[in-house]
């Protein structure tokens, strides 16, 4: 309708976004005022905090420490806190404004803490006077064990250091001054000033010192900086949207009803989806390469300019990989890594990859597979570490691999899945496991023109497979387009009110239709896997790469991510081809090829887990089956390669790595990276220091 007809809507004293760059007077519009307070609740960093922690203390308040039935009403209660954060996006939150939304759950923080981690929503963490907890540790203090649900404190003294990637079972007592190696599990205490590494976490040494007297000052200033700098973080997607708001707007200018300006939009969708991501990914390399200036190697105070560089060049680099995901793992993934300041050779395969592009050196023909880790920094005394790292030529970092600052991965050399690159490995070493162990292994030769020299024609054919990676997310892009129409004509309707009222409704109707269409393109594309080996100069490994970017940036997005552990999880799973038994508990959405995993019936994978029915050394892709029989558990973190099975009723701990071909006996209970039998005394003493906590 327009504004000169009978019964036409009204207009509010200020104009939306599309009046004001497409001048569609027939749009139905709310106040600024009204859009200002919904940024203020659903977006702004204490708006998020205010809901996920509101939320948290209502659902769990009385809760303590324990042994819970799996599927209870504490665990039920604990499962939709954590989906409210993640719904609210304060999972997302970043510097200072994580320490707010740790002291808001109910965490107790002392002085001059560092925390780089999201808390748990339980509350139950104590964090001593100047601690601090590195990127993607798991503070949550809580797993599945079968169907019992354990739940635990967790207490890091002053001055103690976790690692990245690092897992802290309940009830696990870091003691002061004491050093967490990145990527460890520590199940129980840490003596005070101690360094513990690897899963189960086992003394390594003596913790480096930091006398509180080297500390540096901290002050206000630096904490505002950061504070800031994570709020506008949060807005660079919103700023990626402009260019792609102002394409939509211009195709629908002069339109003079709802039903042809949608065609119109429908038809701006694939300009407007290149112009947000050519923008997005614009933002991100002028923030990079502007924050790469003056960085250098070394130990830098928190509270100071090179430290903040490093943090902010990180957060760019995790936002990047998820918002530009179509770019890895692909021809173009070493021309964007060298755009953003890194230096790569020729001949690089390079996946989602977490670095410090200033301090990497990717040598000719090297692998990096998915959600490695390269240089990135190191906490401790108040002042943040960075040193260079190299992945040397023809190398191999595995999925999760960790190349920590001041270490390589040898020329020639593999560091295996979930493992980390030790310090002065010869060249053709091969590593394994937290801590690192030499691994005994012959390259396999396949054939050079498949792998790492192909001919120019099957260049041109992958990139143009590669290209066909925008068609999901235009997809996502037409489906959003659809679903604001929907919403428009109900507000028109029945108004404002209602159309909130029933946005939600809405927005699961998208996520069916993205669920749908992810599992129709894996079909499509690939059809069902099975055990076998492809090289990676194949359309056959392309073409898988082009469903898993359904999955990751239309299915998950708009729907998948947020439906862990539930029913509707296992059948969007089943779809893609898995086999999950009647009550199996499944946390996670990584079974890369889901035909070839099989889940038993009341078995638990618990959250961040990979069911890995593939591996990608020498540049061949071999996949087989993954098996977890009937009540089998896999623990937090956990991964499982390539033809393992693991028995009835049997577990495997968290932060564990089941390696190629093991088969785990029913009842059995094992923990490790790589796994090994789970000894009881160590149990006795975990369940101990769990009622301790209590």
């Amino acid at each position: 309708r327009s504004p000169g007809c009978a019964g036409a809507w009204p207009r509010p004293p200020s104009s939306n976004a599309l009046h004001l760059l497409g001048s569609a007077p027939w749009a139905p519009t709310v106040s600024w005022w009204w859009i200002a307070l919904g940024w203020l609740l659903c977006v702004s960093p204490p708006g998020r905090i205010a809901i996920a922690a509101g939320g948290a203390r209502l659902l769990l308040r009385a809760l303590k420490p324990g042994t819970y039935p799996r599927g209870g009403g504490v665990h039920l209660r604990l499962w939709t806190a954590e989906r409210l954060a993640e719904l609210s996006g304060a999972t997302g939150l970043s510097g200072s404004w994580l320490t707010h939304y740790a002291r808001a759950l109910g965490v107790r923080i002392g002085s001059d803490v560092d925390l780089h981690a999201l808390p748990p929503v339980t509350g139950m963490l104590k964090l001593g006077k100047g601690s601090a907890v590195e990127p993607e540790v798991d503070l949550s203090g809580h797993w599945l064990d079968g169907d019992r649900l354990r739940i635990g404190r967790i207490r890091i003294g002053a001055g103690a250091t976790v690692g990245a990637r690092s897992t802290l079972f309940p009830g696990a007592r870091i003691g002061k001054r004491a050093e967490i190696a990145p990527g460890s599990g520590v199940t129980g205490a840490v003596p005070a000033g101690r360094r513990w590494a690897g899963v189960p976490a086992a003394k390594s040494g003596k913790a480096a010192q930091h006398r509180p007297e080297d500390r540096p000052p901290r002050t206000r200033r630096w904490a505002v900086v950061y504070g800031l700098t994570a709020l506008g973080l949060t807005l660079l997607p919103a700023l990626a949207l402009l260019p792609a708001l102002a394409v939509l707007a211009l195709f629908v200018r002069g339109t003079r009803d709802a039903g042809t300006a949608l065609l119109h939009a429908l038809a701006a969708v694939p300009v407007a989806t290149v112009a947000g991501m050519v923008c997005y990914a614009l933002l991100i390399l002028a923030g990079v390469r502007a924050l790469g200036i003056g960085l250098r190697a070394g130990d830098h105070p928190v509270h100071g300019r090179i430290a903040w560089q490093a943090w902010a060049t990180e957060r760019l680099m995790d936002m990047a990989r998820v918002h530009l995901f179509p770019l890895y793992a692909s021809l173009f993934t070493p021309v964007w890594l060298r755009a953003l300041g890194m230096k790569v050779g020729r001949g690089v395969e390079a996946s989602t990859v977490l670095a410090l592009p200033s301090m990497t050196t990717v040598g000719d023909g090297a692998f990096l597979a998915d959600d490695t880790m390269v240089a990135s920094y190191e906490l401790g005394g108040g002042r943040l570490r960075i040193a260079e790292s190299r992945v040397g030529k023809m190398a191999f970092l595995g999925n999760s691999g960790m190349a920590a600052g001041g270490s390589s991965v040898p020329k020639r050399g593999l560091v295996g899945v979930l493992s980390a690159a030790p310090k002065g490995a010869k060249a053709g070493s091969s590593w394994l496991g937290m801590p690192p162990m030499r691994l005994p292994r012959a390259a396999e030769e396949g054939d050079q023109s498949r792998t790492y020299r192909p001919a120019r024609r099957l260049k041109w054919a992958r990139g143009a497979v590669e290209l066909c990676r925008i068609v999901p997310v235009m997809g996502g892009a037409a489906l959003a387009v659809l679903v604001l129409a929907a919403f428009a004509v109900v507000a028109a309707r029945w108004g404002f009110p209602a159309a909130v009222a029933g946005g939600g409704v809405l927005l699961c109707a998208g996520g069916v239709v993205a669920c749908a269409v992810a599992v129709v393109a894996k079909w499509l594309l690939v059809g069902r896997f099975k055990a076998a080996e492809r090289p990676l100069w194949s359309s056959f490994v392309w073409r898988t790469e082009l469903a898993d970017t359904f999955v990751e940036v239309l299915a998950v997005p708009w729907l998948a991510g947020a439906l862990s552990g539930t029913p509707l999880m296992n059948w969007w799973l089943r779809g893609l081809g898995a086999r999950i038994g009647r009550g199996a508990w499944c946390e996670t959405y990584w079974l890369p090829e889901a035909d070839l995993v099989r889940i038993g019936a009341g078995a638990s994978v618990n959250r961040g887990c990979v069911v890995q029915t593939h591996l990608f050394h020498d540049r061949i892709m071999r996949m087989d089956e993954v098996v977890l029989e009937e009540g089998a558990t896999l623990g937090p973190h956990g991964i499982v390669l390539p033809g393992a099975t693991v028995g009835a009723c049997a577990t495997v701990g968290p932060a564990s790595l089941v390696m190629r071909g093991e088969s785990l006996p029913a009842g059995t209970r094992w923990l490790g990276n790589p796994i090994a039998a789970w000894q009881p005394e160590k149990e006795r003493d975990m369940r101990k220091t769990e009622d301790t906590a209590k």
